[in-house]
C-alpha cells in the first residue's frame, strides 16, 4: 500500500538545460556582503551573462569582492543610484543589501527599467512591500524574491502532496524552526540595518514552505509575540559583550494567524532557545496529515524523510516519503530568474505571493508591540 501511495508523488526528472547564449545578459550586484557570494557563484555558472557592475556603501568592498571571483573588469561604485545612472546597459540586478535597504534599492532598479532578484526577506514592513509592488506595476518590470528552497524537490513534494487532495481539506498548520544557539552578528542585529531579526532571516523561509504548499491564502488576523532574551545577553554570543550591546531585534517570535478558508497557522521561529527545535512542521487535513522534520539550523530545508498519516480501509497507516536528491538550488534560482527576464515572463517567486508572507511577518511585529490580536489589511495594488 505504501508503494501505491508513493507512486502518486513520483518526481519527474528535470534536466538542467544548457542554454546557448545569443546576447549576454548584463548583470549588476547591489550589495557585496556575505549573501552576494551565493549570487556570484551561481551567475558564474551561466553562459549567457556578463557581470558588468557592482556597488557597496563600504569603500573598496565591491572591488575586493569582484576580484575575489576574478572579475577585475567589473566597474564598482559606492552608491547604488550612481551605479544605476552610470550603467545604461544593465538588464538585471541582484539586490543583496541588508534588509532595510531591500525596498529602496529594488524600487530604484525597477525605475531604471531593470528586473530584480531581491534577497529575502522581501522587505521589513508591509508598507515597503506595497511600494515595491506599485513600482512593478508602474514600470512593467518584476521582482523575484530570493527563496531558493522553492526549487528544492522536497519542498515541491510538500506542495504536490497537498494539491493531490490526499490530506483533504487543510484546517491547521504548525510550522517554524530555529537554532539552539545561532544568533548572527553584523547587519542582522540592528534596527537600522536588519529591521527584524529571526523573523526575517529564517522565519520567512518557514512561512513560504507552508504558504506556497497551500496556495497562498490571504492572512486575516494575527496575534504575535517577539522576544530578545538571548541576543541582549553576552552569553548568547559566547560572552561577546559588544554584540550583545548592539542587539536590537527579535531572536524569537511566534504568531497565531487566521487564514482565508478557515485555516489556522501556528508559527514560531528562533535564533536561540533552550531546545533543539520548537517543533516539526505538521499540516493537518481532514483526510490525513503530513509531518515535515525540522533541522538543526533552519535554512529552508527538510530535516529528514516526511511522514504521511492517513487511514486505509479503516486502519491508521503511516507512509514514509523518502527525501529527494539534492540539486543546486542557487543555480536554479538564478537560472529561472534570468530566463524570465530574457523572455519577459513571470517572476519565478513573484511578489504577488510573497506579499502574504510579508503581511504575516509585519503583523507579528505590530501585534507584539500592541499586545493584542490585529487585523491584516492588504490594499489593492
Amino acid at each position: 500500500m505504501s508503494d501505491a501511495v508513493l507512486s502518486q508523488f513520483k518526481q519527474e526528472e528535470v534536466k538542467e538545460e544548457i542554454k546557448t547564449p545569443d546576447k549576454k545578459i548584463k548583470v549588476g550586484i547591489i550589495g557585496t556582503g556575505g549573501i552576494s557570494n551565493g549570487h556570484l557563484r551561481a551567475y558564474l555558472k551561466q553562459n549567457d551573462i556578463e557581470i558588468i557592475a557592482a556597488c557597496d556603501i563600504i569603500p573598496g568592498k565591491a572591488k575586493a569582492r569582484m576580484e575575489q571571483y576574478g572579475l577585475s573588469n567589473v566597474r564598482c561604485y559606492e552608491n547604488h543610484k550612481e551605479m544605476l545612472d552610470s550603467e545604461p546597459e544593465l538588464d538585471v540586478v541582484s539586490v543583496c543589501t541588508y534588509n532595510t535597504q531591500h525596498a529602496p534599492c529594488a524600487i530604484d532598479a525597477l525605475e531604471h527599467g531593470l528586473n530584480v532578484l531581491l534577497e529575502k526577506p522581501f522587505t521589513v514592513t508591509l508598507e515597503e512591500a506595497i511600494e515595491v509592488m506599485k513600482a512593478e506595476k508602474r514600470t512593467g518590470k518584476f521582482v523575484s524574491v530570493g527563496f531558493q528552497p522553492r526549487f528544492d524537490k522536497n519542498m515541491q513534494m510538500i506542495k504536490k502532496i497537498v494539491e493531490s487532495g490526499t490530506l483533504g481539506e487543510i484546517y491547521y498548520i504548525q510550522t517554524g524552526g530555529g537554532r539552539r544557539r545561532g544568533i548572527p552578528g553584523g547587519t542582522f542585529i540592528t534596527k537600522h540595518e536588519g529591521g527584524i531579526g529571526a523573523l526575517g532571516d529564517i522565519g520567512c523561509y518557514s512561512l513560504d514552505m507552508v504558504m506556497n504548499a497551500i496556495g497562498h491564502p490571504k492572512p486575516l488576523t494575527v496575534s504575535g509575540y517577539t522576544s530578545d532574551f538571548f541576543g541582549t545577553r553576552p552569553e548568547g554570543y559566547h560572552y561577546d559583550y559588544a554584540l550583545a550591546k548592539k542587539f536590537e531585534v527579535d531572536d524569537f517570535a511566534a504568531g497565531f494567524i487566521r487564514l482565508e478558508g478557515g485555516i489556522i497557522l501556528d508559527f514560531r521561529i528562533s535564533w536561540a532557545m533552550h531546545a533543539d527545535t520548537p517543533g516539526d512542521t505538521i499540516i493537518f487535513g481532514k483526510e490525513g496529515a503530513l509531518r515535515i522534520p525540522s533541522t538543526d539550523c533552519w535554512n529552508g530545508s527538510v530535516g529528514g524523510e516526511m511522514t504521511l498519516y492517513h487511514d486505509v480501509c479503516g486502519k491508521q497507516t503511516e507512509t514514509k516519503i523518502p527525501l529527494c536528491e539534492e540539486s543546486d538550488l542557487w543555480y536554479q534560482k538564478i537560472r529561472y530568474f534570468l530566463d524570465a527576464a530574457k523572455e519577459n515572463g513571470k517572476a519565478p517567486v513573484p511578489t504577488s505571493e510573497i506579499i502574504y508572507n510579508q503581511a504575516i511577518l509585519s503583523g507579528i511585529v505590530k501585534s507584539a508591540e500592541l499586545g493584542r490580536e490585529i487585523e491584516i489589511e492588504i490594499p489593492e495594488i
